[in-house]
C-alpha cells in the first residue's frame, strides 16, 4: 500500500468518531482509564462485561494466540484482522497495540494506523523499538513515525488517541537518565502528535508526578510488584494496563491442568472457570 492509495478517506460510521471521543475523554490524571488488556474476542468480551469502558489488545497476547512469539512481526493484517473481530464484538472503544507500526519507516507506519481505524481501532499504542533491535530509535525518526499515524487517522477522520510508547525504561540506563529521557521524548512526541506517553518499567510514583508535570499525560503499565491503581492515580497517572498479564495467567491455568491430568490424574486446576453456558452466552450475537 502507497501513500497514495490512502489519499480518499474511508466512508466511517459516526459511531466510531464517538467512540474516539469517549475514549479520548477517559484519560483523566488522577482518574487513570483502568485496561485489563484481551488478546482475542472472548476475553474482550468478558472485560468488557467486567465494567472495563474501553478495550485495549496487547500485542504478546495476540502474537500468542496467533501462534507466533511477541515481537516477532505480527504484521498489520493480522493485527488488524484482531481488531476488526474485537471492534464488532463489543460496545466499547478499542485500541490496537500495533507495536512499533510492522515497518522499518513512516509509510509503513502510515499504513498500519490506516488498517487498524478502518478495521474499528479509536487508539493505537505505537512504540519507538523495532523488532530485534536493542537500541531505540531517536527521538525524531520516532516523532516522523508517529506524525505518519497522526496523518493516517486525520484522512479517516477520527480523532485517534496515540499512545506514545517508549522503551527508555527497558534499556538499561540509569533511572534518572532514564527520566530525563523519557521527557525530552514526550515533548518530542507531544509536538508529533502525540496524545500520552507510555513508559513501561516507571512505576515509581514520585518520577511518575514528574513526567506527569510534562507535555503528555502518563500512561503506566501495572502489575505484582507495582504499587496499587491508588497511589498510581495519585501520583498524575491518566492510564494503567496490564500488558500480557492476563494472557499469561491464563495460559498458565491451561498449563498447569494438562500438567495435572497428565501427571497426577486429577483436575483441580479447572477450578473456578467461567461456567459453560455462562461464556457460551457471552460470545453469542445479541438479537
Amino acid at each position: 500500500m502507497t501513500t497514495s492509495d490512502l489519499s480518499r478517506p474511508a466512508a466511517l460510521c459516526a459511531a466510531q468518531v464517538r467512540r474516539a471521543e469517549t475514549f479520548a475523554r477517559l484519560h483523566r490524571p488522577g482518574n487513570p482509564l483502568l485496561l485489563p488488556n484481551a488478546w482475542d474476542v472472548a476475553s474482550a468480551v468478558l472485560i468488557a462485561a467486567a465494567g472495563a469502558p474501553a478495550i485495549a489488545t496487547t500485542s504478546g497476547g495476540v502474537a500468542w494466540s496467533l501462534g507466533v512469539p511477541d515481537a516477532a512481526d505480527l504484521g498489520a493484517g493480522r493485527a488488524a484482522a484482531v481488531i476488526d473481530r474485537i471492534a464488532a464484538a463489543v460496545s466499547v472503544p478499542v485500541s490496537a497495540d500495533i507495536e512499533a507500526g510492522y515497518g522499518p519507516d513512516a509509510d509503513a507506519v502510515l499504513a498500519t494506523v490506516t488498517a487498524v481505524v478502518r478495521a474499528g481501532a479509536v487508539g493505537v499504542n505505537l512504540e519507538d523499538r523495532l523488532p530485534g533491535q536493542s537500541g531505540l530509535l531517536g527521538p525524531a525518526e520516532q516523532a516522523d513515525r508517529l506524525a505518519a499515524a497522526r496523518t493516517a487517522a486525520d484522512r479517516l477522520g477520527v480523532p485517534l488517541w496515540i499512545n506514545a510508547r517508549t522503551d527508555v525504561f527497558l534499556a538499561g540506563q540509569g533511572p534518572a537518565a532514564r527520566l530525563e529521557e523519557a521527557a525530552d521524548r514526550a515533548v518530542a512526541y507531544a509536538a508529533a502528535g502525540a496524545d500520552s506517553i507510555f513508559v513501561p518499567g516507571l512505576t515509581d510514583p514520585a518520577a511518575i508526578a514528574e513526567l506527569a508535570a510534562g507535555p503528555l499525560p502518563v500512561a503506566v503499565m501495572a502489575g505484582l510488584g507495582a504499587p496499587p491503581v491508588a497511589e498510581l492515580a495519585a501520583a498524575g497517572a491518566a492510564r494503567i494496563s496490564l500488558g500480557t498479564a492476563i494472557a499469561q495467567a491464563a495460559y498458565a491455568v491451561a498449563a498447569r491442568a494438562a500438567a495435572e491430568l497428565l501427571t497426577a490424574g486429577t483436575y483441580t486446576a479447572t477450578a473456578g472457570g467461567i461456567g459453560y453456558a455462562e461464556l457460551n452466552a457471552a460470545l453469542r450475537p445479541p438479537g
